[in-house]
């Protein structure tokens, strides 16, 4: 009877060692998350650009938001300027492109006061900064990236 007893543990033992993980691999696992922080405006495209080309790669297996402060809140703008540089997509496709995957994308509300603009002068997509926003948007570990 005993012998019976460890064979038996034995084997669910090697069943949980040897299929536990393929049956668990189902589950959802907690996403980090990226915050890019851009503070150059239409005064520096290529920053500016490759700071939403990031956002947008990212974006495919990470919880992203972009808060855009300083000279940043001029690409946010309604009357924002199409920005343009080298091989990137345009700044308005990438900021299409991150609204339309769920992306945050947030201005400071100081810097846009500093700007004399108020939150009826942003971009469709955008919103004003909220800072509970920057700890909840994702439920991992938080890397930054200034741009």
């Amino acid at each position: 009877m005993k012998s019976k007893m460890v064979t038996i543990w034995f084997l669910l033992a090697t069943f949980v060692f040897c299929f536990g993980p393929v049956l668990t691999s189902g589950a959802q696992e907690t996403r980090d998350g990226v915050f890019i922080h851009i503070t150059h405006g239409i005064d520096d495209p290529h920053q500016v650009l490759m700071a939403l080309r990031m956002a947008n790669i990212m974006s495919e297996d990470h919880d992203v938001l972009v808060y855009f402060d300083i000279k940043g809140i001029e690409v946010v703008l309604k009357e924002a300027k199409n920005l343009t540089y080298s091989h990137f997509a345009s700044s308005q496709e990438q900021l299409a492109s991150l609204s339309n995957k769920g992306v945050t994308l947030m201005a400071c509300p100081g810097c846009l006061k500093a700007a004399e603009k108020t939150k009826d002068d942003l971009a469709s997509g955008i919103q004003v900064a909220d800072n509970k926003a920057f700890f909840s948007f994702t439920k991992g570990r938080i890397l930054t990236l200034d741009y």
